[in-house]
């Protein structure tokens, strides 16, 4: 079995920087943080502006767009 996800750009954007940060890998166990590294790995294949200079601008942007469509 497998699902598929499906998320607007600024949301991916933000959830891979909150998956690569590691910040959550001290809360959960080996299985949850398997998970988590599977689905970082997903998103780093999809994505391209984790590569790109202006990485922190595109993430700021994305993050305020976040907070707008859906309130801090």
């Amino acid at each position: 079995m497998s699902i598929s996800l499906q998320l607007e750009d600024d949301e991916a954007l933000v959830l891979f920087e909150l998956l690569a940060s590691k910040k959550l890998l001290g809360s959960v166990e080996a299985p949850e943080r398997n998970v988590l590294w599977c689905v970082e790995a997903l998103l780093e294949k999809e994505l391209v502006a984790p590569f790109q200079s202006d990485y922190l601008e595109q993430l700021a942007t994305a993050r305020q767009s976040l907070v707008e469509r859906y309130g801090p």
